[in-house]
């Protein structure tokens, strides 16, 4: 029997995926994928997202697939004012179980100029508020800015968690956003013996705060990559393989691990299924 799992965030409905979608949407599910969430990034996508969605739930043999739209701080030159306003339309029409990926981002210099990086602040603010109206939690893309976003959370009293996306930073900075209510959102980064850091962190916080994620077709389990020069792809039945890494580095066993994950994920996601129950 297959350990029930959730991919918390995958970006299923993008074009790398296009040619084979439903085949990979069967492999997951074969794997014990039992739902996984389709992230919104720019407002250009959105319509796709929501086509993906509705395409994955005919499936009869797929995992339940759920929404959570919003604008990632990544694309912050793209956004406009304009597209607040079409997420919370996405939010009125069709069930979402959060909203994101949304945050802070300065990895890159010219995010880091204050006309950029106020912007980024600008919609990451905005974007809580709405969710705040529509009372849903969301999911944190964060890199090198886990102090303004902690900052920016605690400033709006926002009270609803969510998830720290692909989670980057200490153990104290995870324990600041467990005590505002999110869960870490573990990859296949943690099957790299080399992520010293992230190992800590899982170490130090307890499996409760804890939910597993793809983030496919990005964040590749070692054991998956096939080329050292070139990306292998990520897909969401791979996610079996970020749990044996975490249970291994956790050293408890993959089932226990799994029916924990389950809970938490639920805990803190909107999910209103009736698929609820395995």
């Amino acid at each position: 029997m297959n350990l029930p799992l959730f991919d918390t965030h995958t970006h299923f409905d993008v074009a790398d995926f296009d040619a084979d979608r439903e085949q990979l949407a069967y492999a997951a599910k074969a794997a014990g994928v039992e739902h996984l969430v389709l992230i919104g990034f720019v407002q250009s996508r959105f319509q796709d997202l929501i086509t993906t969605q509705q395409y994955l739930n005919q499936l009869d043999q797929a995992p339940r697939s759920h929404l959570a739209p919003g604008l990632h701080p990544f694309y912050i030159e793209q956004h406009q004012r304009q597209h607040l306003h079409d997420l919370e339309q996405i939010l009125q029409q069709q069930h979402c179980i959060a909203v994101g990926e949304i945050g802070l981002d300065t990895f890159l210099a010219e995010h880091k100029q204050a006309e950029a990086f106020q912007k980024q602040q600008d919609f990451f603010t905005a974007q809580l508020e709405i969710a705040r109206h529509w009372q849903k939690p969301v999911l944190l893309h964060i890199r090198k800015a886990h102090a303004d976003v902690l900052k920016i959370l605690k400033q709006q009293q926002f009270k609803l968690g969510g998830i720290a996306h692909a989670f980057s930073g200490g153990v104290e900075e995870a324990k600041a956003l467990i005590k505002l209510g999110f869960k870490i959102g573990v990859t296949g980064q943690i099957t790299n013996p080399n992520a010293k850091k992230l190992r800590r962190v899982v170490q130090e916080i307890g499996v409760e705060h804890l939910v597993l994620e793809t983030d496919c077709p990005d964040m590749t389990p070692l054991c998956c990559q096939t080329d050292t020069q070139t990306r292998t792809r990520n897909t969401p039945a791979n996610l079996i393989y970020v749990l044996e890494g975490l249970a291994a580095c956790l050293n408890i066993s993959p089932q226990a691990l799994a029916e924990q994950l389950w809970q938490n994920t639920f805990q803190v996601l909107d999910v209103r299924e009736t698929t609820l129950k395995l």
